[in-house]
């Protein structure tokens, strides 16, 4: 409990992260609404107070009740943005007219656009421009967070009254918001790290071993560090919590969707295979395009994202790109 008043929290996304946060904001002492497209989800988290499909095993706080209607979010005071990325923006259009130009809005979902090549925060500001708009990113295993085991977020706010405000709303006792003004930098770092992740998945995958996975991280933090730059993202940021922290946690758990995914590869599963009865989405997937894709538009060389999205989306060998990695001309480290 933070002490402040309750407040009406909505959250857009009923997947195992919106899931995690609503269970957040109710334990910070909010009522939560929770919108899902699935009836059965919304059936399970009102009468059971688990959502069996996403995020089975949970207790849910019964502050946190589910609907499928966008128009009971009208009178929340804060509304979380967590449908996967390249759905967001649909998701948004379609309920536009029925969210509050003033409720804050807190993006809660990494990813790029691959349509547009926007950002997320860049798709809605064009989507819905009058609401202020925030971006929740971290270290974060969304059962982990549910079970109420120790966790440590970024909240990025160019208003940083707003940020406070946000911050004190949403920190509870095992969920600590640090706060910052970049949310650029915090949204790249979240999006960017998932495709890192999947790299280093191939790794553990061909068994390469634990000085290829760390030269990895490495390096992709350095990809992470030019492109957040060259959106006017900083530095710092990225060396924090939503940037290296959320990297290393992805980038070494069995868990990581992003990891298990690479690590499916690198065994020789096929993609198709792989995600053949899945109902999660690894965000790297489609990050892996995006990135690129928008990279190459500023002229930025990222070889790993780069790789990774060959491997994935033009049926790159994976032997011939690892040796194509290693026999890039030598330079200097920074």
């Amino acid at each position: 409990m933070t002490g402040q008043p309750a407040k009406k929290i909505g959250v857009l996304g009923s997947g195992a992260w919106g899931t995690a946060l609503a269970a957040v904001a109710a334990e910070a002492g909010n009522d939560v609404i929770l919108w899902s497209r699935n009836k059965n989800v919304v059936s399970d988290i009102n009468n059971e107070h688990e959502n069996k499909l996403y995020l089975k095993g949970a207790d849910l706080n019964p502050r946190i009740t589910a609907t499928t209607e966008t128009s009971n979010l009208q009178n929340c005071d804060v509304l979380l943005l967590v449908v996967p990325s390249q759905h967001l923006g649909s998701v948004l259009k379609a309920s536009k007219d029925q969210i509050n130009p003033n409720t804050p809005l807190v993006l809660c979902t990494k990813g790029v656009e691959i349509k547009s090549g926007l950002l997320m925060t860049e798709m809605i500001a064009e989507i819905l421009p009058k609401n202020p708009l925030a971006v929740l990113s971290g270290p974060t295993f969304a059962i982990e967070v549910a079970n109420k085991l120790p966790t440590a977020v970024t909240l990025a706010c160019a208003d940083e009254n707003l940020g406070k405000s946000l911050s004190l709303t949403l920190n509870n006792r095992s969920f600590r918001i640090y706060q910052s003004l970049d949310p650029i930098g915090a949204e790249i770092g979240g999006a960017v790290k998932n495709v890192i992740a999947i790299a280093c998945g191939i790794v553990e995958g061909k068994k390469l071993g634990d000085n290829a996975r760390a030269a990895l991280i490495t390096r992709g933090l350095s990809e992470i560090v030019k492109l957040g730059l060259a959106k006017g993202g900083r530095r710092e940021t990225l060396m924090g919590l939503s940037g290296m922290g959320d990297l290393t946690l992805t980038c070494t758990a069995t868990q990581s969707r992003n990891y298990a995914l690479g690590k499916a590869l690198g065994e020789g599963i096929s993609i198709e295979n792989y995600l053949k009865g899945r109902i999660t989405v690894a965000e790297g997937l489609s990050s892996s395009k995006s990135v690129t894709k928008l990279a190459q538009k500023l002229s930025i060389d990222m070889p790993i994202c780069h790789a990774v999205c060959d491997i994935l989306h033009n049926d790159a060998d994976i032997d011939a790109t690892i040796a194509q990695l290693l026999a890039r001309p030598q330079k200097a480290e920074a």
